[in-house]
């Protein structure tokens, strides 16, 4: 589990490098040219992070559902090799959803314009440059977008509602307590994020009646409010890190007071 929450962190970094550094040179020093090359790969960073954000919450639900379903033979499942084998398919999964949606972007025909009112390079915002029929782009799109919230989310409703389930009904006292607690901090952190994806995706289908310091503000919250938030609940949710935490703590006031 503490892999996966590294694993978490890590992409939540990747996510947010992907975005901040040209966003803090616009500010800094005005630099709001960007190529369609570099749009391209920014929308691919961002789409790739969020797709294998999903694969890896849905690991850690499958890894909390043997531990309290199954918790005498959990060593035997969760072992290093399956880990490694969920994390490889994870990556094939996210590669397989967004490579095909930004092969058809990068070959539609823009000639309205060259300015994306966005601090970031997002589908939809690019595509409302096109010219033509860009149906099968938004067709594809929408099934991603379908598949790694609906589905997914889903998959982790049914897994903790049966961890929930035998917390209830088959364990008492503090193990009961354990279950419970690392089921709404699972909820807490899934539901931020599909949260976070199915506002981005409602909103930027409207885009033609909001305004556009509305949607960079919808991208931020989107992009920035998860990555931000995933460690303090994890973080702070676990006793054993929050006892490091403390003990560094005090060991760096009592070294100051010396």
């Amino acid at each position: 589990m503490y892999f996966l929450m590294s694993l978490l962190f890590a992409i939540n970094i990747f996510a947010t490098t992907s975005v901040l550094p040209k966003f803090l040179l616009d500010l800094s020093l005005d630099m709001k040219q960007i190529s369609l090359v570099g749009c391209l790969v920014q929308m691919s960073c961002i789409y790739l992070s969020g797709a294998f954000e999903s694969g890896v919450i849905l690991m850690m639900a499958l890894d909390r559902f043997i531990a309290i379903r199954r918790p005498l033979r959990y060593p035997t499942i969760m072992t290093k090799e399956l880990i490694v084998q969920l994390i490889l398919l994870a990556v094939a999964r996210s590669m397989s959803l967004v490579i095909p949606t930004v092969v058809l972007t990068s070959r539609v025909h823009f000639c309205r314009s060259n300015i994306i009112l966005n601090f970031v390079c997002e589908n939809m915002g690019l595509l409302s440059l096109a010219c033509g029929d860009i149906s099968k782009v938004h067709v594809v799109g929408l099934i991603v977008k379908i598949f790694i919230t609906v589905v997914d989310f889903n998959l982790l409703l049914v897994s903790y509602f049966s961890i929930l389930f035998t917390a209830m009904n088959l364990i008492s006292g503090k193990a009961r307590h354990k279950a419970l607690h690392t089921c709404i901090t699972h909820l807490a952190v899934a539901m931020l994020i599909y949260s976070c994806s199915l506002l981005a995706s409602v909103v930027y289908r409207m885009r033609t009646h909001i305004s556009y310091n509305v949607l960079n503000l919808i991208n931020a919250i989107y992009l920035m409010l998860p990555a931000s938030t995933n460690p303090f609940i994890y973080g702070l949710g676990v006793k054993e890190i929050r006892q490091c935490l403390v003990k560094t703590w005090k060991i760096k006031n009592t070294s100051h007071l010396s």
